[in-house]
This record gives structure tokens, sequence and C-alpha cells, in this order.
């Protein structure tokens, strides 16, 4: 039996090791839910007053929670405890909408009446990252347990405690047993998953890992949901707010140290206001707080791994060679712990691994532009389609780019960010399908049509 040892990446030392679960072990969490799943879909009220309960056990316990998540993957505490407050407010946000996005809907045909109907699908396999442990699974599970759904989920090796902790808090909240397991594994446990007798896939992480849970869900004829890689373009117009496009740019790339799908990973500034705006960008990322992420006075944490730290090293190394120029920061920090300096750079070129490749650290590349369409030009030139920051005073400017625009996501005078009332995901390299909103519950429900009719339809072999 495989062991899988999580990490403390503050502080480099072990915190726990698991046994992987073996197939059967994997099979049997599933044959468990698919037990599970026919009284849990019969009645939403039910499952309403069950999703309040856990909404309260989560707000009950935030900072325990997010001490784990910290402790495991570096994010600093205060983050992680909006990480969990975010939760809350998604699983409530469900709770009281679902019914409304569910009720059948009413269709004007020839036949005497006809409606469609949104059934749920049954065993729901979730495979998750490391990146928001609790956010990442819960934004997912509110839609689908709501839509009557039960879910079998393998979190991260890295934040295999945060996984654990999530099954543990449906339970404390009194909900049935088998409508949330946690799979205990890695890459093995979640081949498993797949190849068990769920009825659906849902993955977010890496591109290249994504498009493997994606053949592999084909190859068993599967619903498969990927919410991959992103590298968002974050674009500053001549006649954008400094002040607040700045504060932005900090935001929307240091949170989470960098490590988040929508952070913002490709600067485009006009000419005109790019002094003036990289000073104040530097300027503010210098006051930044990097440190001890349990300590809440700290704004950056340490990178997840070790492997994500050479990675980084790596990317801006090469940065380096082919003529990028360090503004602040771009090294290593000293000392225990996978720490990077809050980096920012400019004289970016097409043929280096930071214009190319997800950046998931706190790097910064800044490319100065001439005007909107160079600036568009080179958002789109990514094999990434997720989200894009537009900052302008010319909102009519801003409503033309964000069609031109090649992603699922566009915010104008605003960072991209999640949000369980509008539909999250993207195009391209950067996955299919949605979460959130009406759209992420109708991802893994079964939308039936049904119709009445008083005569036989004529040429009924072209209808």
């Amino acid at each position: 039996m495989s062991q899988i040892a999580t990490v403390n990446p503050a502080t480099e030392e072990e915190i726990a090791k698991y046994d992987a679960m073996s197939k059967d072990q994997v099979f049997e969490l599933v044959g468990k839910a698919k037990r599970a799943f026919p009284e849990w879909k019969k009645d939403y009220e039910k499952r309403r007053s069950y999703i309040y309960n856990l909404v309260e056990y989560l707000k009950k316990n935030k900072t325990h929670l997010a001490k784990i998540a910290t402790s495991e993957m570096g994010k600093a505490l205060k983050e992680s405890i909006g990480e969990v407050e975010k939760c809350a407010w998604a699983l409530e946000f469900y709770a009281d909408h679902g019914d409304s996005f569910l009720s059948d809907e009413v269709l004007n045909t020839d036949a005497r009446k006809s409606f469609l109907t949104f059934e749920p699908l049954g065993v729901i396999g979730s495979i998750m990252p490391w990146n928001f442990p609790y956010w990442q699974a819960l934004r997912f599970a509110a839609p689908c347990l709501m839509a009557g759904n039960v879910i079998v989920m393998k979190p991260s090796r890295v934040t295999m405690q945060s996984g654990i902790e999530i099954e543990k808090a449906f339970a404390e909240s009194g909900i049935p047993d088998g409508i949330f397991q946690t799979v205990v594994g890695s890459v093995d446990s979640a081949n498993h998953l797949i190849d068990s007798d769920v009825n659906a896939v849902t993955f977010t992480g890496s591109t290249n890992a994504g498009a493997k849970v994606g053949e592999r869900a084909a190859l068993n004829l599967k619903k498969c949901v990927l919410e991959l890689g992103g590298s968002d373009p974050f674009i500053v117009l001549d006649d954008a707010i400094i002040e607040k496009a700045a504060e932005g740019a900090v935001k929307g790339r240091f949170i989470n140290c960098g490590q988040s799908c929508v952070a913002s990973k490709r600067f485009f500034v006009g000419k005109n206001i790019a002094k003036d705006f990289i000073e104040l960008f530097i300027k503010k990322a210098s006051e930044l707080k990097v440190g001890d992420p349990m300590s809440i006075e700290t704004d950056i944490g340490p990178l997840s791994s070790k492997d994500s730290l050479d990675t980084i090293s790596g990317i801006v190394e090469d940065a380096k060679q082919k003529g990028a120029e360090i503004l602040l920061g771009g090294s290593e920090i000293e000392g225990k712990g996978y720490f990077y300096k809050p980096t920012i750079l400019t004289n970016v070129k097409p043929d280096m691994r930071i214009a190319k490749e997800e950046t998931f650290g706190p790097v910064a590349p800044i490319t100065i532009v001439e005007n909107e369409s160079e600036a568009i030009k080179l958002a789109n030139d990514i094999e990434f389609g997720l989200g894009a920051s537009i900052w302008t005073k010319d909102l009519a400017k801003a409503e033309k780019m964000s069609r031109r625009i090649e992603s699922g996501i566009v915010s104008v005078n605003n960072v991209v960010i999640s949000d369980p009332r509008i539909p999250f995901g993207g195009i391209k390299h950067s996955g299919f399908g949605r979460e959130l909103s009406r759209y992420g519950m109708l991802e893994f429900v079964n939308i039936k049509s049904v119709r009445f009719y008083d005569n036989l339809t004529h040429h009924h072999y072209v209808e």
C-alpha cells in the first residue's frame, strides 16, 4: 500500500502520512454513494435543510479549517479564512435559489403540452486541486448536491487533510452517510474513481492533467467538466485610473501567492500611462508582507511545494537570460520554506516561457503596448482562454474589447473573480463546461424533454 505525505511549505516539515486507497476501496465508496442517492434525490427541502446546517458549521469552524489549509499549502491565513466564508456563501446561495434553477421549463411546441425537467445524474466523481482546497471542492459540490446528486471527491495529495475535513464537515452537519465522501490517494486513485461506476466526472487542475482526465472519462463514455489553466491578460488603457488599476494589479497577481487559475498573469499597459502605472504597481507590491502564513498580518506565504518554487525560479531565470528587466524581486527568499519574492519584470518577449506558460506564482510580466488593438492581439495569442480584465474609463470601448477577447470571463475595472451568481469557465485549453450560477447547476443534470400529444405526428421519419 502506497503512502502520501503532506508537507508544510513554510517550514518544510512533514505534517502527516496517509495510506492511499486501493481500487476496491474507491469502488466501495462509489457503491455506498449509489445506495445513498435514491433517498437524497427525493426531497429538495430536506437537502436545503442539511446544506443550511453545513453553512453554519463552516461559519463556526472557519478558523480551524483555514489553519489546516494554510499549514498544507501555505496560503496566508486571512485568505484561507475568506475562502471558507466564501464556501458558506455559495452553499447558502444554492440552497436559496436551486429550486428555481431546477423548476420545470414550459416550451411552446406543436404538442398539447411540452416541458423540460431537470433530474440528477447520480454519483459525480470530483478530482480537485490544492490551491483552493475548500472553495474548488464546494463551489462544485453546492449546485451538484442541491440538484440531487451525490459526490465522491479525490482531493489533491498536497491538501489531503483539507479534503478529509470537508467530509467530516458533512458528517458533523448531520448530512446522511454516503452523500459526500473523500478518496485518499493520488493519480492512481483518481483513475480508479473515473473507472468506477460514477455517472460523470469533474476535474480542476492543469491543462495536461485535464487532457488525461478527459480522455479517460471519454473512454468510459462519461460526461466531463474540465476547469483548467489560465494565463489571464490584465489590460490597462491610457485613460485608466492609475491608482485603481495598480491596486487591482496587486490583488489580481499576488492573491494566494499568484497560485490561482484566474490570477492576472500577463500585463499589457498603454505606452502613455506605463511609467506612472509601473511605478505605482512596484510601490504597492513592495508593501506586501511576505512571511509566516499563520500570521494574520501576512499577505503572501510560500509557494505550495518545492516543485512549484523550482518552476517559478526556472521561468524567471529564462526571462532574465532572454533580456527581461527585473524591476522588483526576481529570486527566492533564503531560509526555510518555499518562499519567492513578489516579482515584476518588463521587456517581455514572445519566446520567453513567462509569455507562453501559465505562471503559478508571484511574478508579473509587463508588456507596453501602442493601443487596445495590440493589447487584444497579444492577449489572445496564447493557448488559454479563461479570464481577462480591462481597465479604462471608456466603458463603451471596454464593451467592444470584451467581445474581441478570447476568454470565458471578462471583468472591467476589477479583477476576475469567481462568484456563485455568474458562470465560471473558459475556452481553448482552459477547459470546457461551466461551474457556478444556474449554468453550473445544469452541467450535472439530465435535461429531459417531455411532450403530450393528441394525435400521431405526421412525417415522423423527419420529426
